[in-house]
């Protein structure tokens, strides 16, 4: 069959990429033929027997968002009317899922949706005039897909028409043969040189991840650790200027990076301190590395923090977060109970199940 994704794709980093490149790539795995419509890049390329095709869109907030929902739907439209497209899938409500759920019903060709986590938490509940946007998109899709059991009793909060009928959820998948710790310590001792333990944070440099609160508790720990942030994002430079200006002693930035499955293995834990997340895809990738995890109890990362694989804590309370780490680096016994259980918790979500009826 042919199926046509809407929505991030490498080399655009972030949950949502990777999470189509891993559907799509088992999906070609499977003989099937699949497009992605995906933002502009100037190294956007098909990879893995994937065609990938840029649509215009501009790096303004607001602006960024309309102008690629305009431009991914005269694609998909394109694509559609010059293959003979089986399934289309909008990841992330808006814009991939208003673009997709538009063509599908004008073609009247199968389309499913999923909502990715910001989308629900951040632009339905804080954005008033997206939300008629978002509720048509739920009621419009013939499937609705979420990441995590918070997710989706946010999605039934809306109570948009039928919603119940077609909600399900998908957990998003960790690679184990690519996130494993192969006993290197590269990342360390190569930039770092130091035996120093490390505390990692991997993910975008926004707000709603609440990395301002790991300085905060960086400036009030008891215990010595490099803290190491891989990133970017619109808040990088103020971050680095409070590092710089509050001289707070050990914190990297490193930028975004591609090979992060080769960064989590030196870290004697990874930790997520966001305000809101859906699921947390760096939680299973740090837990499939034998790593421990900390992170908030919100959203869906308390679907996969358990009590024998890492800690949960408050995210507004960055003196609970500086506490928190300590303990982990100070209690060893504690840390290797968590890493001896890391893996086999990971493993729940080493299985990428296909979401379309149409392949069952």
């Amino acid at each position: 069959m042919k199926i046509a994704m809407v929505g991030q794709f490498p080399p655009h980093y972030g949950g949502v990429g990777v999470h189509i490149h891993s559907l799509a790539k088992e999906l070609v795995s499977q003989g099937h033929e699949v497009y992605v419509i995906t933002y502009p890049h100037k190294e956007l390329k098909d990879i893995d027997g994937i065609h990938v095709i840029g649509a215009k869109s501009i790096g303004i907030p607001g602006l960024r968002s309309l102008l690629f929902e305009k431009s991914a739907e005269k694609a998909l439209k394109e694509l559609v009317e010059k293959e003979d497209i089986d399934i289309i899938h909008g990841h992330y409500l808006f814009p991939a899922g208003y673009a997709a759920v538009k063509i599908g019903n004008e073609y009247n060709i199968p389309t499913y949706v999923t909502a990715h986590g910001s989308d629900m938490f951040e632009l339905y509940q804080k954005q008033a005039y997206i939300r008629p946007i978002i509720k048509k998109v739920l009621e419009k899709a013939d499937k609705v897909i979420a990441v995590s059991n918070a997710l989706k009793d946010e999605i039934l909060a809306t109570d948009a028409k039928n919603i119940s009928n077609k909600l399900r959820v998908y957990y998003n998948y960790v690679d184990t043969s690519k996130f494993q710790n192969n006993g290197k310590d590269d990342f360390r001792f190569e930039f770092y040189n130091l035996q120093k333990p490390i505390v990692l944070f991997v993910g975008n440099i926004i707000k709603r991840k609440n990395v301002n609160a790991l300085l905060e508790a960086k400036k009030i720990s008891e215990t010595d650790y490099l803290l190491v942030i891989v990133g970017e994002g619109p808040l990088l430079k103020d971050l680095k200027r409070k590092v710089d200006e509050e001289e707070i002693p050990d914190v990297v930035f490193t930028g975004a990076r591609d090979d992060v499955e080769n960064i989590i293995p030196s870290a004697e834990m990874l930790i997520l301190p966001s305000f809101s997340e859906s699921f947390g895809l760096v939680l299973i990738e740090a837990l499939s590395c034998g790593v421990p995890v900390i992170g908030s109890d919100v959203g869906g990362i308390s679907e996969i923090i358990t009590e024998d694989v890492g800690l949960l804590i408050d995210s507004n309370d960055y003196v609970e977060i500086s506490v928190s780490i300590d303990e982990l680096i100070e209690n060893v016994p504690l840390r290797n109970h968590f890493k001896a259980n890391a893996r086999n918790r990971a493993k729940f979500f080493s299985k990428l199940e296909i979401p379309y009826d149409e392949l069952r």
